[in-house]
């Protein structure tokens, strides 16, 4: 069966603005046009729109999509047994999410007594399966299933105080950082605080703390793009500059 462009819109729920952008951007091209300048697409686009929607969906931007789905090697049936797993993986999360906030009303009622724990349990599953997604793969690789397994297994048996020290921990590593960068010493006073504040929030998730393995994050900040931008989103080459400050810091340490 055949589409037009207005009829493939219609059944897929995006506007035929974004079908004529997806074909610009060589992302989803109509098998053919017609001589009045119609898209007409076939089943096959269809199918592979259904494809690229689902990557959309999970976030995927659409250069990595294109480059996915254009991908010799594509598989449409192995991506959809990926989406699925993914999918089944938020409703975990999304579940877990459901009966904290029913346990909470619950006990805002007076029905059930609930603890600091509890509380926190749905928030506390859904960043330990964000930073699995996101890193798992690298940090499992690098430094072992058992450093990242008793990592998660800290942040799971956190209470809502203890998880909020982090947090700001973090927060006034990232502000004296900032200064230190500002500064352009990377072995000054303001640097070394900022070390140190990162030595601290690191212990909360890594008990078995080294220089080693200190000096090998700052290493992994500036290789992994993903860990550059986030440092970075406080000043371009703020990265570089904090693993150079833990080399000088680890010296004196």
């Amino acid at each position: 069966m055949e589409y037009t462009i207005t009829k493939l819109a219609k059944i897929s729920g995006i506007s035929t603005r974004t079908l004529r952008y997806y074909d610009s951007f060589g992302l989803l091209r109509p098998t053919r046009v017609t001589s009045a300048g119609y898209r007409i697409y076939s089943e096959k686009e269809v199918d592979l729109l259904q494809a690229i929607l689902f990557y959309r969906e999970l976030g995927f931007a659409l250069a990595d999509i294109k480059a996915i789905i254009t991908d010799p090697n594509f598989n449409r049936e192995a991506a959809f047994l990926s989406h699925l797993t993914e999918l089944k993986q938020r409703r975990e999360r999304l579940d877990e999410l459901i009966c904290n906030v029913q346990v909470s009303l619950a006990t805002m009622r007076g029905d059930v007594i609930m603890n600091d724990n509890e509380k926190f349990r749905g928030f506390v599953k859904s960043l330990i399966d964000e930073n699995e997604q996101k890193y798992g793969a690298e940090t499992r690789e690098k430094y072992g299933d058992d450093v990242v397994n008793q990592s998660n297994a800290k942040l799971a048996g956190m209470t809502q105080k203890e998880y909020e020290h982090s947090e700001k921990l973090r927060q006034e590593f990232e502000e004296t950082l900032l200064q230190a960068f500002n500064s352009g010493d990377p072995a000054g006073e303001l640097a070394k605080r900022a070390c140190e504040l990162h030595k601290q929030w690191l212990c909360v998730y890594y008990p078995d703390y080294s220089a080693e393995y200190h000096m090998a994050l700052g290493e992994m900040y500036v290789a992994d793009e993903r860990f550059r931008a986030n440092y970075d989103k406080l000043a371009p080459g703020c990265t570089e500059f904090l693993r150079d400050a833990i080399n000088e810091y680890v010296q004196i340490n």
